[in-house]
């Protein structure tokens, strides 16, 4: 990584950190994902961690993943999202999910995950080489005045563009979203350019869920990193950030998924 992109990245985290923190969030940045199974099996009140991000499922570690978590002052966990690095090189995005069916479909809302398919998106031919996944993203609501009316959820969303960017700087990204959030816009809040309807078919053809499809090229990565992020006045200096990663840009650069 250049030193200006380095810089670059360092100052732009440091505002939007610091406006998190003001939220009442701390971030934790890692990439052991036996921790963040460990801290996902803390939340009773949500589903299963999914099987891309599940070390007792998928390979997936240093190598090709990274996750993010943001704690209240009590050390609650409040936030959570994960990316992994897939190498697509030579297969669509529709070949994948195909193959790995198993590991995107809601549990329970089919039934027979072996005869069901995802289908609509005219981007999923077109999506390959190295392409990132961005998943399990959630943030506990506080009502109005908490977190999300204060935008926070844009806020945590580029935390993740930036490091991956700055890391991998993949081809694509995508993300699946229920459809009640992709009519409502969600692919905006996350930062997303493009939001095409897409749902699971099942062994009659019966539609079992559906799931929009968003995404992004390089190019619309890179504009919508270019633009300073809208940070508060106080969000001045180099904000704390727990983080247990231990892997270098060479590392992620090098990176071939094994799903």
């Amino acid at each position: 990584m250049l030193p200006s992109r380095l810089f670059n990245i360092t100052a732009s985290l440091s505002g939007i950190l610091r406006d998190l923190e003001g939220m009442g969030i701390q971030v934790e940045v890692g990439d052991d994902f036996a921790k963040y199974r460990a801290y996902r099996s803390q939340q009773p009140d949500r589903g299963p961690i999914y099987p891309m991000f599940d070390v007792a499922s998928s390979y997936v570690d240093r190598t090709n993943g990274f996750w993010i978590c943001g704690f209240n002052a009590n050390g609650e966990l409040v936030h959570t999202q994960a990316v992994r690095l897939l190498d697509l090189s030579g297969i669509s995005l529709a070949t994948h999910l195909n193959d790995h069916r198993h590991k995107y479909i809601t549990p329970d809302t089919t039934p027979d995950p072996n005869c069901t398919f995802y289908s609509g998106p005219e981007a999923l031919q077109t999506i390959t080489g190295q392409v990132c996944y961005q998943g399990d993203f959630w943030l506990r609501a506080h009502g109005l005045g908490g977190p999300r009316s204060q935008g926070a959820t844009a806020l945590l969303s580029r935390v993740l563009f930036e490091i991956m960017v700055g890391t991998w700087n993949p081809s694509f990204v995508f993300a699946l979203v229920p459809k009640r959030l992709g009519a409502k816009g969600a692919h905006l809040r996350y930062g997303y350019t493009h939001c095409e309807p897409g749902r699971w078919l099942g062994p009659d053809q019966q539609v079992t869920e559906e799931d929009y499809l968003i995404w992004m090229g390089a190019r619309d990565m890179a504009n919508m990193l270019a633009p300073v992020p809208e940070v508060s006045q106080h969000a001045l200096g180099v904000s704390a950030v727990r983080s247990t990663k231990t892997v270098d840009a060479k590392d992620h650069l090098d990176a071939r998924a094994n799903v």
